[in-house]
């Protein structure tokens, strides 16, 4: 063989040394995803089972994105909000006059895509029992019934934050400018592939916020932190050499509901019916280590 070739194979081993040393060596991560469930239980904000409310309908939405404003690993049922471990807080502005979510700076994320990836390192040691999840932002596909009776299918974008600065967004085709504080409960529709498109708002305090310990670790009115229990504890020893995902499986059974005018079970904007909860029916959070 000749000598050139020797040290271009050395070079080639090398490299290929110090990248497989690089990779081994690297520091573990925490990765949060997101996963939806419409077969998880449907709860109300006590964390409780509970069935559609009388004169109202509802339906399963398919989601298409989800934004999270805040996430947080919980000890044990007294640990009140904020004296966790603080994983993630969304960017805030005043732009819009009070305090907001800044929707133009949200992670937006699909189902199953990393929606947060931070060191290990940067988690305290110890022994989690529950996750706190602020949702903001959804965007899923429904069906409604029109004048004519035929139905569609369309795409909603809903703001469930405790409030949202947003310039403005997309549904579908259609573009929504805003250019302003918007509280939780405001939702934007658009028909797919036919020009028509609203938006509307959810009455105040309508919007469910699952929390199976309010009694003794309660979240602040108009927010939207879905609380869910691990089934085992999550421990941080601070020596873990792997990653740990958390994905966080969110119940959408029936989490679109409307106030019938019709009652046939269908969603009919040209009948008045209008929608008076978004919220995600619950949160079953898991992780591997």
């Amino acid at each position: 063989m000749k000598k050139p070739y020797i040290v271009l194979l050395l070079l080639i081993t090398m490299a290929t040394l110090y990248s497989c040393s690089s990779d081994s060596g690297s520091e573990p991560m925490l990765i949060v995803k997101f996963q939806f469930d419409p077969n998880q239980a449907r709860l109300n904000n006590l964390g409780q089972p509970t069935t559609v409310a009388a004169g109202n309908a509802a339906q399963t939405p398919v989601f298409n994105l989800i934004s999270s404003h805040y996430l947080e690993l919980a000890p044990n049922a007294n640990t009140q909000l904020g004296q966790g471990q603080i994983l993630y807080h969304a960017p805030e502005t005043t732009l819009g006059g009070s305090n907001a979510i800044d929707f133009d700076q949200s992670r937006i994320v699909t189902q199953g895509e990393t929606f947060l990836k931070i060191p290990l390192s940067q988690v305290a040691a110890g022994s989690y029992e529950w996750m706190r999840v602020s949702l903001s932002y959804q965007n899923y596909q429904i069906n409604v019934r029109a004048a004519n009776g035929n139905d569609y299918a369309g795409t909603l974008a809903s703001f469930v934050g405790f409030n949202n600065y947003i310039t403005s967004f997309d549904v579908d085709n259609t573009t929504f400018p805003v250019n302003a504080n918007r509280a939780q409960g405001y939702w934007a529709f658009a028909l797919n592939d036919y020009p028509y498109s609203s938006s509307g708002q959810a009455p105040p305090g309508s919007t469910t916020v699952p929390n199976p310990i309010s009694t003794t670790s309660p979240i602040p009115a108009g927010s939207c932190v879905v609380t869910g229990r691990f089934a085992s504890n999550l421990v941080i020893d601070g020596t873990e050499t792997n990653d740990v995902v958390i994905t966080l499986t969110l119940s959408n059974n029936n989490s679109f509901e409307w106030h019938e005018v019709n009652a046939d079970g269908k969603y009919e904007p040209s009948a008045n019916e209008n929608v008076v909860d978004m919220g995600l029916r619950g949160l079953v959070p898991t992780y591997v280590k």
